[in-house]
């Protein structure tokens, strides 16, 4: 019921619930919206949600795809609605953030420490690329704390319910480009810019075209100017902001050096 409340669900949504297992949330859901599009890997639960629906005025408001939500193109939808399996909350979160058309609002149910790395706030311990990538592209809220005794077995781990919203307009920014830079300087998000700069995966990293026109001892001369100019060259990336990346990608980008 909480899940319902906080998607505000309304008479005329199409809702997408990814994960619904045996149908609790689904039926609820059903008699509140317009339709439910219910993905589902394991054919054994597709066949109980089709069982507890059969019959009834709900069963044609539901629509099941039977698969890998990260291989399936996602439908149109009004909010989404899910509870994922650890290892593809991050891929599925990004896969969201970048459908369009833009849906209202998502309510995820994630393990704790993956929910509290979504919200988690410069300088402090858990602060990840993933932070800093969905805070560029979303708000994000952490609803509340699930104990693992709501659930038959209980699971090893605590869950978090957590609310995402998309910018909507997004921010005007490359985002292949911007995860680029941000991935460089999380990969040692406790060393200064200037030395994880440094590195050869950096070399490798950046853009093709730029080495073909001046040699890689120039491009990382120029890099390092670029993170001096800025001021970001002492700088750790566990804590700058978003406004501190986006500077330091027109920063790169002013100069010629690109991460896509």
């Amino acid at each position: 019921n909480a899940v319902c409340s906080q998607a505000a669900l309304q008479r005329t949504d199409v809702i997408l619930e990814v994960g619904p297992g045996t149908g609790n949330l689904t039926v609820k859901m059903l008699e509140k919206v317009k339709k439910v599009i219910a993905c589902e890997i394991d054919p054994r639960l597709v066949g109980e949600l089709q069982k507890r629906v059969q019959g009834t005025c709900l069963a044609n408001k539901l629509e099941i795809k039977v698969g890998d939500i990260l291989k399936t193109d996602l439908p149109f939808f009004d909010a989404c609605v899910a509870n994922l399996p650890y290892q593809i909350s991050s891929p599925f979160v990004f896969k969201l953030l970048l459908h369009r058309p833009f849906f209202r609002c998502a309510i995820l149910m994630f393990q704790r420490e993956f929910a509290l790395r979504l919200v988690a706030k410069p300088g402090t311990k858990l602060y990840c690329r993933l932070s800093v990538n969905t805070q560029l592209l979303a708000r994000v809220d952490h609803l509340m704390k699930v104990g693992k005794n709501n659930f038959r077995p209980p699971p090893k781990v605590e869950s978090s319910v957590v609310r995402i919203e998309p910018k909507n307009p997004p921010p005007p920014i490359n985002f292949q480009e911007w995860d680029g830079l941000v991935r460089i300087a999380f990969v040692r998000k406790n060393k200064t810019l200037s030395a994880a700069f440094k590195s050869s995966a950096v070399e490798q990293l950046l853009d093709h075209n730029y080495r073909i026109h001046c040699s890689l001892h120039n491009t990382v001369k120029k890099i390092q100017t670029v993170l001096k100019n800025t001021g970001y060259s002492e700088k750790r990336a566990r804590s700058m902001d978003i406004d501190d990346f986006i500077r330091l990608l027109h920063g790169f980008n002013s100069e010629g050096i690109h991460f896509s």
